[in-house]
């Protein structure tokens, strides 16, 4: 395993549950910088989990046995490629410090409780005696912003960053490169949350303010996907939902990625049922208003030219069998995503995406990660991944290459 730093980020929150408080966002960083090479020598990456997957069950899961005990680390990966990689959590996942209200089990969405949490954490259903979302795109973006000013501190003002972002990340990274792009070399999505009808300002002049009728936060409404600050799921639902092609799975990596994110949780992983006298867990995670990632404010350009393909190149890559980064039937706006909608949204020519066959939203814990990681580390070294730094190709699971439509 590669040597590792950890770094206590502090932050103002501007959450509202936790509002004005001081907190400590937790940064591991893994510098893969040759020798003892100075700050201007320093190639940063800032890896971001998704909504629900702590960072480094995502992006550093190891040892793993049978082989190369780093293989599933892409943070890993990109360090031995001669990368300065950071991993961050967002305050009330992983190792962040999560706010008093995701230690009271009431605190989870109802229609979530009867299922996960009945008969060995809660006795029975209840209501939250919080009644509103925790994080929003706000907050979110003020904690990305202050490590992103942390790393720099660094690595040197002048450097930009290459932002690596799974799920949800993009709800994030996505706008966040919109409006500092000076500040981010290159975008790598994998399996990105795109609504292409999402919320948003709907004011052309101010198209990351809030959405209409959003004087303050948190929202709270409407109360079945707001009233509430947490959601929970059970060991059983989380391997339950790591599909796709079953070759693709090495035994035993859904127990791994699931004691990973276990690890990480020192409160939600004494939940759940008894086995053999031993919880199993709960994977708790925080509920999250977002807002100004979709198709119209993806193509927004700064000083003249569009961000996302020209002046920030942009890699997307997901699954064939993802359903949920893309949607497999109607939804309300706010819930329909789709992946290749938002390739189309970039205006920009520097783009590049990928279909992987067989693969799912989990692709991380696939054995296509490999291949990801070596994506990864063409795109940020050339610009090109397999020769190619623009278009759409689906790749076969022998690696052939079928262009898209």
């Amino acid at each position: 395993m590669t040597r590792y730093d950890e770094h206590k980020v502090k932050h103002r929150s501007t959450m509202p549950a936790t509002y004005g408080m001081e907190i400590e966002l937790p940064v591991r960083e893994y510098d893969g910088t040759p020798g003892n090479g100075h700050a201007q020598d320093r190639e940063p990456v800032l890896m971001l989990h998704g909504r629900s997957v702590p960072e480094l069950a995502g992006f550093d899961l190891a040892p793993v046995p049978g082989g190369d005990a780093d293989r599933y680390s892409w943070a890993q990966a990109l360090a031995a490629a001669h990368y300065d990689v950071f991993l961050m959590d967002l305050q009330g996942s992983g190792r962040s410090p999560r706010p008093g209200q995701m230690d009271d089990p009431y605190n989870t969405n109802p229609a979530q409780q009867q299922p996960v949490l009945v008969d060995h954490t809660i006795p029975a259903p209840g209501e939250p005696t919080y009644k509103s979302e925790l994080g929003n795109a706000e907050s979110d973006a003020a904690e990305l912003a202050t490590v992103v000013r942390f790393i720099r501190s660094q690595v040197g003002p002048g450097k930009k960053i290459r932002f690596v972002g799974w799920s949800a990340a993009s709800f994030v990274m996505g706008p966040y490169t919109l409006l500092h792009p000076d500040e981010v070399e290159s975008l790598f999505l994998l399996a990105p949350m795109f609504p292409p009808r999402g919320r948003w300002s709907g004011n052309t002049d101010d198209i990351f303010g809030r959405p209409p009728g959003v004087t303050s936060l948190p929202v709270g409404q409407p109360a079945l996907q707001f009233g509430f600050p947490m959601h929970v799921t059970s060991k059983t639902g989380f391997k339950k939902a790591l599909t796709g092609t079953p070759s693709l799975w090495e035994p035993g990596i859904d127990e791994l990625a699931w004691a990973a994110c276990m690890e990480d949780d020192p409160v939600a992983s004494k939940w759940g049922p008894l086995t053999d006298g031993e919880h199993e867990g709960v994977l708790r995670y925080r509920n999250t208003y977002w807002w100004g990632w979709n198709s119209k404010t993806v193509p927004h350009k700064h000083d003249g030219r569009h961000v996302l393909g020209d002046r920030v190149p942009v890699l997307i890559l997901y699954g064939e069998l993802d359903r949920t980064a893309n949607s497999p039937n109607p939804m309300p706006d706010d819930l329909y995503f789709s992946v290749p909608d938002l390739y189309t949204a970039i205006e920009g020519t520097k783009k590049l995406m990928f279909c992987f066959e067989g693969s799912s939203h989990s692709l991380v814990w696939e054995t296509t990660a490999q291949a990801i990681h070596h994506f990864s580390k063409r795109w940020f070294k050339k610009g090109k991944v397999e020769g190619f730094s623009s278009g759409r190709y689906f790749r076969e699971l022998d690696g052939n290459l079928i262009p898209l439509p």
